[in-house]
């Protein structure tokens, strides 16, 4: 204890304890101290304690990213769970592109939800998995048909969601390691562009199964199995480790995964 106030009085260049009549006594300069201590200690300790997030009482901003369907995916039901809890918060959700990666590992967005992995250093949690259907117009001739060959589904003209250089993620992936990439007859940025350019027109858009079956008009358009070849998507969740342990965006996260499961648990 000598040395700590030695410490204190070299650093603070007053004598802070001087020993008086009756016992020690604090300087002036220290009763001042004492008196500012009173206020910043409960400060400083807010600052080192864990930090703590109420939804109900935050204003916080959110930055989301991802493509039309994901979007759509979290938002209704998400969104408005989220208001619910923390009517105070905003969620901007940004369009997919070629560097969204890059934007997330760079702090200009919080979360993005995908189909597919994403590249390190980001992590992810795995939300649900999704197969592909193909939405045909229904006059199409395969527009009966229980099941579709490969073969049959290349012939057909193709209308390909541009999710990143012109390809549709998953769906051309899947082709081109098979050595059978198919022809885009049309190319549009969204899930939605490719469902509204299929009624009377002889284009496939395939597309993940819940979101053909929203956007599907019976008499107008039909939902056909996609060929067995392009299998099912994983979709996940991503962020840079640097937000593991943020209260807010770890609060989004289990807001998200939660009302997702909720989601797949009413499909099934």
């Amino acid at each position: 204890m000598s040395r700590a106030l030695q410490r204190l009085r070299a650093t603070l260049g007053d004598e802070l304890l001087v020993r008086g009549p009756g016992g020690y006594q604090l300087t002036p300069r220290a009763e001042r101290i004492q008196a500012e201590l009173q206020h910043a200690l409960p400060w400083l300790e807010h600052v080192f304690s864990g930090e703590a997030f109420d939804p109900a009482s935050a204003s916080q901003a959110f930055r989301l990213a991802g493509t039309d369907y994901t979007v759509s995916v979290v938002s209704g039901a998400l969104l408005r769970r989220i208001f619910e809890q923390s009517p105070g918060s905003t969620l901007r959700f940004e369009p997919w592109h070629h560097a969204v990666f890059s934007d997330a590992e760079h702090g200009l967005i919080d979360l993005l939800v995908h189909g597919g992995q994403a590249p390190p250093p980001l992590r992810s949690q795995v939300l649900f998995e999704e197969g592909y259907v193909c939405l045909v117009a229904g006059d199409h001739p395969l527009a009966q048909r229980s099941a579709v060959s490969l073969e049959e589904y290349l012939q057909c003209a193709h209308v390909v969601i541009n999710v990143t250089d012109g390809r549709q993620g998953h769906v051309d992936r899947r082709l081109e390691s098979l050595g059978r990439p198919r022809r885009a007859t049309v190319t549009v940025p969204y899930h939605a562009a490719a469902a509204a350019a299929v009624p009377g027109t002889s284009l496939v858009a395939t597309l993940p199964s819940g979101f053909a079956i929203q956007h599907a008009t019976p008499g107008i358009t039909a939902v056909i199995p996609a060929p067995d070849e392009i299998g099912a998507m994983t979709y996940a969740m991503s962020w840079h480790p640097r937000l593991d342990n943020d209260a807010a965006q770890r609060w989004l996260r289990d807001t998200i995964a939660s009302t997702v499961a909720a989601r797949q648990g009413r499909r099934r």
